[in-house]
């Protein structure tokens, strides 16, 4: 009985616990089960299906993607979805997966924060989250998580910082935080993460120095911390940890000297990228060594000196970019790369590389791109250039590359991109290049190109940019060009000598964003078909022949940004519809013969915007035009028969005037002119006649007490003449050479010219002194405020130190000032009937009269310039040759005059943007401080945008007072910075002209003047 009993007792036992078990386990199944099903239902996009067969039909181990545990039945052990387009927020109830080792959630669009439940999953060991949407802050408690090895959180939107506590995760062989905005400073902490071989913090705003306990992790092989905001230096044991494979630190404010530690200690590395940082020092020989290199970039840094020689033992080199430096060495170290059989990019441009290609440079079989521009490399382009069979992108722009394209160019059947701008290559654009047919970019602009464009081009149907300004190109615009449907960015063919009308064809352009066909020697009408370009956005068609009305056609371009057909023969009126485009921001009609009332509406409203100067009968428009008001219907009826009767008189009058012309004639050619006579050079009778008797007593005998200035060719005094009106007169030292030179010059130049912002010459002086010597002397209007170079630098001439120290210029007087000498310099360059270059602008040159404003004057150097063949005419002594010597002021004569090229519009314009800069930062170009390797242009440029206000003249703070105050003048200190380095740029042809300057300029007062109403609102 005891024993049956036992029996029954066993089996309820076993009966029970089995059931226990089986409730459990279905329990926990269920538990999985049910968090699964609400990782489901936060997800409301599932384009693919992926998650239909999760359903009560199938057991959620067999759902797609789960995976569960073998001894563990039930159990969710890995859930993956990767790439599968879910849409949706990530469930909470994912941390009640607690067997889960495996989540792979990336290429998603999870978004909404990381849920912190992922905490509770202590045996998770890959967390993996990348390529998503994820926001809010990483989840502190994943520290809790102690198994993991790997966590990414790559490109995502994650904020805040990186938590020092992750330094727990002991295990952890991979941590990606990179592409998201985390800030902060990198922890210390990670440096005890021994295990770490993959560390991944790139694209985010990290700040602070990079931890020297970073240089612990020895299993490192994957190091990427490029583009966020590190200061310091990179630590020397990070490249000594010998499995180190990729390195990146591009992108950051590091400095130092940190290829140093490049050596055979780094053996396994492949990728070197240091790129936009603060490194200074040479590149070492050493780095050869690292044998195993494929990738090395070094470009936007302060490296220099020579490359190392033996950069052929590096054979599995693949890229070379160390661009942007100061790089000084000859081409010798290419022979070297033949033996990298691999290569593919060589970027060498913006550096001091010099000398011609070597003979093995045609030897590069493999290499794809190749950019050396903005160098100093001299000689022809290699005539096996043709081998080079696998190029497709080839940019030397910026050199001094002489002689003409070889032909065997045309074997270069994979180019996309050629650039050979601002180099001095002659003869004709080869017809061989029409058999590039990949070609996307071409440009030979500011060459010495000549002849016709070749109608070749038209074989190039992928071009999408084609620029061939500035050079010595005769005949018609080729229909073929025009034709070209697959121009979509830019057709110039400005400043050449192209002649005839422009082609019907233009309508083709229909893609076409930018066209420039400027200073040109079109003529004829516009074509209709023009209004077929429906996307153009600057038209550029000034300094031609044009003439007719401006045409209805281009009444379709909405789109157009900016209109110029300035200097043409344009008539008519302006026509209303330019009113309604509404995206226009620059119009210059400048320089025709249009009449009639100018529109109010659009662009017309911001005169700062709109240039009509030299179109006398305009009337109308906005009060800052100027213009006067337009004449009514019924009084032009009136005046019409008036002006018949007035035709006819003035004719009568033409006629005797003609006759006493001629009688004056002949009378002067009988006169000699007498030893003390005062010489007008050809100015006729404008000018007061002025002895040096009477300049004597003016100026009191030329005494100190009168003098206000002195130049390399004459001493200034201030005199008071018999008449009682104050004038400057300039006494020419005839003992310095270059001053009669400099005397004619001045003459020849201020008798043909007159604007409000240029000095006004009254006299001019040329007799004997009383001991029989020869005196020249030119009289000026008397300017009360003396030159802007007094104001600039107080105490320049002799002034007393509480006068001195009282002179401070305002900000919107210093704006006033800069838009003055612009428009004076705009005037001389575009405004005459032939270019004048002013040839020696700054700041004493520039005088300030009652009401403070500027006028421009010492025309000493000035040269007149044939807008044609840009040759230097009429300044100097007949009989004499064209100097090479460099003149004008140091500081301020632009860097190509040192190398003999010839005066141009574009030196006036860097001549311009250094006193520009000089005005708003209160520092002379030729300053102690600024050393060999830095000026006034690079002083600025570093300094923007961020540093703008630390270099900014001091005396403007004077009007800051509150923040919003500080914040104005902060923008309009960095605008105009902005433009004076625009203006003063190294290279010529990327120099911003005087009348862009001007527009500039007018556009950065309007938006100040704007904001200070806004405030005193």
């Amino acid at each position: 009985m005891g024993k049956q009993l036992f029996l029954i007792l066993n089996s309820a036992l076993l009966w029970w616990w089995s059931s226990i078990t089986i409730s459990r386990a279905y329990s926990q199944n269920q538990t999985d089960q049910l968090a699964l099903a609400s990782f489901k239902n936060a997800i409301h996009k599932d384009p693919f299906g992926v998650l239909s067969s999760w359903n009560d039909s199938t057991h959620h181990c067999a759902w797609q993607g789960v995976l569960c545990s073998k001894r563990h039945p039930g159990r969710v052990t890995s859930l993956e979805l990767r790439s599968q387009g879910l849409e949706g927020l990530l469930s909470s109830h994912v941390g009640n997966l607690s067997f889960l080792r495996i989540l792979f959630l990336q290429n998603n669009g999870f978004h909404g924060e990381i849920p912190p439940q992922i905490g509770n999953l202590l045996r998770l060991r890959v967390l993996d989250l990348s390529n998503n949407s994820f926001g809010g802050p990483i989840p502190s408690n994943l520290s809790r998580c102690s198994n993991l090895e790997t966590l990414n959180l790559i490109d995502n939107q994650l904020v805040g910082g990186i938590h020092y506590d992750l330094s727990s995760l002991t295990r952890l062989q991979g941590l990606g935080l990179a592409e998201n905005s985390l800030v902060g400073p990198i922890p210390r902490s990670i440096g005890n993460l021994s295990l770490l071989y993959k560390l991944s913090l790139g694209t985010n705003v990290l700040s602070g120095e990079i931890p020297e306990e970073l240089s612990r992790l020895k299993r490192l092989t994957f190091f990427q911390l490029s583009s966020n905001k590190l200061i310091g230096e990179v630590p020397a044991g990070l490249l000594n940890i010998s499995n180190i494979v990729y390195f990146d630190v591009s992108d950051n404010q590091l400095r130092g000297n940190f290829l140093n530690d490049v050596s055979t200690t780094s053996p396994s590395l492949y990728f070197l990228g240091a790129n936009t940082n603060l490194f200074t020092g040479m590149i070492p020989s050493t780095l050869t060594n690292v044998t195993a290199l494929g990738y090395i970039f070094l470009y936007g840094n302060n490296f220099h000196g020579p490359i190392p020689k033996n950069l052929g033992r590096l054979k599995g080199l693949r890229r070379i970019s160390w661009s942007h430096n100061h790089l000084q060495d000859d081409l010798s170290y290419i022979s070297s790369l033949v033996n990298c059989s691999h290569l593919v990019t060589l970027q060498m441009d913006k550096n001091l590389f010099y000398g011609s290609f070597p003979r093995s440079f045609s030897n590069l079989s493999t290499i794809k791109r190749i950019s050396m521009s903005y160098n100093r490399i001299q000689g022809s382009l290699p005539l096996a250039l043709g081998h080079l069979f696998n190029l497709s992108f080839l940019e030397l722009s910026y050199n001094f590359l002489t002689d003409c394209i070889p032909h065997s160019i045309e074997a270069l059947s994979n180019l996309q991109l050629l650039g050979l701008r601002g180099n001095m290559l002659t003869g004709e654009i080869p017809s061989s290049i029409g058999n590039i047919t990949l070609l996307n970019l071409l440009d030979l602009s500011f060459n010495i190109f000549q002849g016709h464009i070749s109608q070749s081009l038209r074989n190039c149907k992928q071009l999408i940019y084609l620029d061939l300004t500035k050079n010595n190109l005769i005949g018609s615009v080729p229909i073929e060009i025009m034709d070209l449907s697959s121009l979509s960015i830019l057709l110039s063919l400005a400043n050449n000598n192209l002649s005839g009308s422009l082609p019907l064809q233009v309508g083709s352009l229909k893609n076409l964003g930018e066209l420039d066909l400027s200073y040109n020697r079109l003529t004829g009408l516009i074509p209709t078909s023009i209004s077929e370009c429906l996307v153009l956005e600057r038209l550029h068609l000034e300094a031609n022949s044009f003439h007719g009305q401006i045409p209805e056609a281009l009444r379709p371009l909405r789109g157009l940004k900016e209109l110029d057909l300035s200097n043409n023969n344009f008539s008519g009126p302006i026509p209303s519809f330019l009113a309604g485009l509404l995206l226009l921001e620059y119009l210059n009609l400048s320089f025709n013969q249009l009449e009639g009332q100018v529109p109010v509406g659009g662009v017309f409203l911001n005169a700062s915007s709109v240039s009509i100067y030299g179109n006398t009968e305009l009337c109308g428009g906005v009060p800052s035009l100027k213009l006067p008001l337009c004449k009514s219907s019924s009084s032009k009826k009136s005046s019409s028969t008036k002006a018949k009767v007035i035709y006819v008189v003035a004719g009568s009058l033409l006629c005797l005037a003609l006759l006493l012309l001629c009688l004056s004639i002949f009378y002067r050619k009988k006169k000699q002119t007498t030893t003390n006579a005062t010489t007008s050079l050809s100015f006729g009778n404008q000018f007061l006649r002025i002895s040096y008797e009477e300049l004597l007593r003016a100026t009191n005998r030329f005494s100190e007490t009168n003098l206000i200035g002195k130049g390399r060719y004459g001493t200034i005094y201030k005199g008071i003449l018999d008449g009682g009106a104050a004038v400057a007169t300039k006494v020419l030292n005839l003992m310095q050479r270059g001053a009669s030179r400099s005397f004619i010059s001045e003459c020849r130049t201020l008798g043909t010219i007159r604007h409000r912002n240029l000095v006004k010459i009254l006299s001019v002086c040329s007799s004997v002194d009383f001991c029989g010597n020869d005196f020249k002397a030119l009289i000026y209007e008397f300017m009360a405020n003396e030159s802007l170079e007094e104001w600039l630098h107080p105490g320049t001439i002799g002034q007393d130190d509480e006068c001195s120290e009282s002179r401070n210029l305002r900000l919107v007087q210093r704006l006033n000032i800069a838009i003055d000498i612009a428009t004076a310099i705009e005037y001389l360059h575009k405004g005459c009937y032939l270019a004048i270059v002013h040839g020696d602008l700054k700041p004493s040159n520039v005088l300030l009269d009652n009401d403070m404003m500027a006028r421009v004057g010492d025309f000493g150097l000035a040269k007149i310039i044939s807008m044609v063949s840009t040759e230097v005419i009429g300044v100097q002594d007949q009989g004499s040759s064209t100097s090479t010597a460099v003149r004008g002021s140091i500081g301020y004569v632009p860097p190509e005059y040192g190398m003999g090229h010839k005066v141009s519009t574009l030196g006036d314009a860097y001549s311009y943007g250094i006193p520009l800069l000089e005005m708003f930062t209160g520092k002379r170009p030729t300053e102690e401080a600024f050393g060999h390797h830095l000026n006034l242009h690079n002083f600025v440029r570093m300094a923007l945008p961020d540093r703008a206000m630390d270099i900014k003249d001091l005396r403007l703070w004077s009007e800051a007072g509150e923040r919003q105050q500080e914040m104005k003048i902060r923008d309009c200190v960095i605008s105009v910075f902005e433009v004076g380095v625009a203006c003063s740029m190294e290279s010529a042809p990327e120099r911003m002209d005087m009348t862009e300057a001007v527009r500039k300029l007018h556009l950065i007062k309007v938006s100040y003047e704007a904001k200070v109403r806004m405030i005193g609102m």
